[in-house]
């Protein structure tokens, strides 16, 4: 059932498919392209790269997708790691998301390359179908999820416009979707004053280090005026150089997250107003630079969570729906604009956690092997089933005019 990468079909009328034959199809492209699929995923785990910087990663997806059959747009992302393929001609546009950024020191601990995988294997899957659907399949290189935030770059380039839904999975412990994420926001901090010998003449320093602290019990004081949910993080990266030189530079990292992009951007106005105070109070000068995009609160749709979760059923996985936040993700900027999932696919890792070297070490294992094959079919499968019923396909194709077009 594999077709041509510009013969789909446009229009809706998908009445001639039937549901068993299309996860038939499905079953059977993954099978077939499980080979391809897990070895880009161990490659990726075995060659961690940072945000920014997954050359390698990107340039191995690439391989897969070309071998699929898949053309990549004449317009690039301007990110060098980022890239927009697809397959297919139909008016249902489903995006796929592949992350593929690693953490310093300790490699895939955050398991992206089991997100990358599972994602590419959703995509090769779709597009075995994608002209009996109608259907185009969109897959979108997606960097430095870790850190600056990939994905609202490409927003911002609108590499999402003509996107009527989507998706990728995240590895885990256990299986979930229909779950949010906190909004997030990082900034780097610096205070400058002047400095002057700490027992000589003192009074001719400004002390930067001075501005921090107070900004630092400012900012502590302020935690019980925050929205419910609320969470800021600080350390201090530079205080300065010796301790009879009195500090004229001091740096910080700040990190605020919150249950929505709307009570973030209400703490991000406390913590501005406390380093203000810490600035003026010791004199020193203040510059607050954002550290990526703003992270928005993750919204699952609820017809794709439920599809998902009914084909995962069907590869003998439980999963649990919804969960409460706990990390924060680019996705959600995705999922503000057009209907999208994001599910936790789950294998063994001995009960370690995210973000540990301990984690990183099962992402190569028979379990998050398993788990990269049931999420490539179960993310193909919630496509499928949006594209079969009229009234959610009528639903996201009109999402997609709407964002591109205006009402109607």
């Amino acid at each position: 059932m594999m077709t041509g990468p510009n013969s789909g079909t446009r229009g809706t009328a998908v009445e001639h498919v039937s549901h068993d034959g299309i996860q038939a199809a499905l079953a059977a492209a993954v099978e077939r392209w499980e080979a391809e699929v897990l070895d880009l995923s161990h490659a990726v785990h075995a060659d961690p790269e940072l945000g920014g910087q997954e050359f390698r990663a990107t340039k191995r997806v690439r391989r897969v997708l070309r071998k699929a059959g898949f053309c990549f747009d004449e317009v690039q992302p301007g990110q060098p790691t980022a890239f927009s393929a697809r397959f297919g001609t139909g008016d249902l546009v489903v995006a796929l998301c592949v992350e593929y950024d690693a953490l310093p020191a300790i490699g895939h601990a955050c398991g992206h390359n089991v997100n990358a995988a599972s994602a590419v294997g959703a995509a090769l899957a779709l597009a075995a179908v994608a002209d009996d659907l109608g259907m185009t399949v969109k897959v979108l290189g997606t960097p430095a999820e870790e850190t600056t935030g990939g994905k609202v770059d490409l927003i911002q380039e609108g590499f999402f416009e003509d996107v009527s839904l989507a998706m990728m999975a995240h590895a885990a412990a256990t299986d979930v979707v229909g779950g949010t994420s906190l909004a997030m926001c990082m900034w780097d901090v610096l205070f400058e004053g002047l400095p002057s010998h700490a027992a000589a003449a003192p009074s001719d320093g400004v002390n930067a280090l001075d501005g921090l602290v107070v900004a630092q019990t400012a900012i502590a004081l302020a935690r019980q005026q925050l929205p419910a949910g609320s969470i800021v993080s600080l350390i201090v990266t530079e205080g300065g150089s010796a301790v009879n030189v009195i500090p004229d530079r001091a740096r910080a990292n700040i990190e605020m997250r919150a249950p929505g992009i709307e009570s973030l951007g209400r703490i991000q106005d406390k913590v501005r107003r406390a380093l203000e105070a810490g600035a003026h109070a010791s004199g020193s000068t203040l510059q607050i630079t954002p550290y990526g995009n703003d992270y928005a609160e993750l919204r699952q749709d609820a017809f794709l969570s439920e599809a998902y979760r009914a084909a995962m059923t069907s590869r003998g996985r439980s999963v649990a729906c919804s969960a409460d936040p706990v990390a924060s993700t680019d996705m959600g900027n995705v999922s503000q604009m057009v209907p999208s999932i994001h599910p936790m696919i789950g294998y063994d890792v001995k009960g370690s956690a995210h973000h540990t070297a301990e984690f990183a070490g099962f992402g190569a294992s028979p379990g998050a092997d398993r788990a990269v094959l049931d999420g490539s079919f179960g993310l193909a499968a919630a496509a499928c089933a949006a594209a079969l019923d009229p009234a959610e396909r009528n639903r996201l194709l009109r999402q997609t005019r709407g964002w591109r077009f205006g009402p109607d």
